[in-house]
């Protein structure tokens, strides 16, 4: 395997993992909104949360078969996925 695809591999992997994480506190919140009025405040900005590295983990893990399968439109992909991250890098910038 390339080390640039371990890399992607890796970072596929850590975004997936916030995404997994983001999305099981979301639906906990959602459990829990009636009982804690607090949640309901903070329930928009988690989805976009959510949402934001749902879609950066889809891109890193097309690009990341686009690298092992030499595809030809890995390339946009890459250029998207760092597009993405640098972004969110901005966003969440305090």
């Amino acid at each position: 395997m390339k080390p640039f695809a371990v890399i992607l591999g890796i970072l596929m992997g850590s975004l997936s993992a916030i995404a997994f994480g983001l999305g099981v506190v979301a639906f906990i919140f959602w459990l829990l909104e009636d009982d804690y009025a607090r949640f309901a405040s903070e329930m928009p900005m988690l989805l976009r949360s959510t949402g934001i590295f749902t879609i950066l983990a889809a891109v890193a893990a097309g690009s990341f078969v686009g690298v092992l399968k030499l595809r030809p439109w890995r390339f946009p992909l890459l250029g998207l996925l760092w597009a993405g991250l640098l972004v969110t890098g901005w966003y969440y910038w305090p």
